[in-house]
């Protein structure tokens, strides 16, 4: 059994009600293994709490009740050394070229240049920037712009890989591809990646496992082996189990999402 690189248990968040309002209780008890090295998923209906999920491991908000360790250490809003984090929204900097957006979190700790060039000129090549090191961010695709804020957080050479939806606002062709620079990215840095997503197909191809959330507040009901080799590409929705496992990720999903869509309309 793999060793766990990060672990929640009786992970709960509740926000705080404000004028007048009732506390929201956005996820209810979570227990979590998150396998070294593996890449994991979560789906979930629509308010579930995913992102916060995600933002509790990263360390950008505190949990409520339980207990989170990334590599044995606690973890409870403060941002833990070893864990990168890119969001869906096109976090690039307008006025800094490719090369420089990259170089930017590197150009602003104490890792000396020569260092931060030899980084920089990795993350281009992997990422496949190396032609438009020189280019600004609108001269770029909206999928090239999402790979120069991973590759800014590959730089940093997390240990844990944290991603919100980050291909959300691309067609799905494109997200098909990137999803196979994603999977070529984690296979080279040996990262656990956890993912957060809404695309059942985006989840079924990319992860090892995937964490089916309930509706708010959001807890696991079921964690999916995919069973997939570690080399693997798109290709992989052409297989037969493909259909199966989307199929019984929707199975879990439709109805949390139904019970979602009725709190909502409340």
């Amino acid at each position: 059994m793999p060793t766990p690189h990060a672990v929640l248990e009786g992970v709960t968040r509740v926000y705080p009600g404000t004028g007048g309002r009732a506390p929201v209780q956005a996820l209810g008890r979570i227990d979590l293994e998150l396998r070294q090295g593996e890449f994991f998923s979560v789906v979930g209906p629509s308010g579930c709490g995913k992102s916060t999920l995600l933002e509790i491991v990263a360390g950008l908000q505190p949990l409520s009740e339980g207990r989170l360790t990334f590599e044995e250490r606690p973890v409870n809003g403060q941002v833990p050394d070893g864990v990168g984090v890119v969001f869906q929204e096109d976090a690039s900097f307008p006025w800094l070229t490719v090369r420089d957006n990259i170089a930017f979190g590197l150009r602003h700790s104490s890792v000396e240049p020569t260092e931060v060039r030899r980084r920089v000129e990795y993350a281009l090549g992997l990422m496949g920037l190396r032609d438009f090191a020189g280019a600004y961010p609108a001269q770029l695709s909206g999928g090239m712009r999402q790979r120069v804020c991973i590759a800014r957080t590959l730089v940093l050479q997390p240990r844990l890989i944290l991603l919100d939806e980050p291909f959300g606002a691309l067609d799905q062709q494109t997200r098909l591809l990137m999803g196979d620079e994603l999977l070529r990215l984690w296979r080279e840095t040996s990262a656990t990646v956890l993912l957060i997503t809404h695309a059942l197909d985006e989840a079924a191809m990319l992860s090892d496992r995937v964490g089916v959330m309930s509706a708010r507040p959001g807890r696991f009901l079921e964690l999916v082996e995919t069973g997939w080799p570690r080399e693997r590409d798109s290709r992989i929705v052409e297989r037969t189990g493909f259909a199966e496992i989307t199929g019984r990720l929707w199975a879990r999903l439709r109805e949390e999402s139904m019970k979602a869509m009725a709190t909502d309309s409340a």
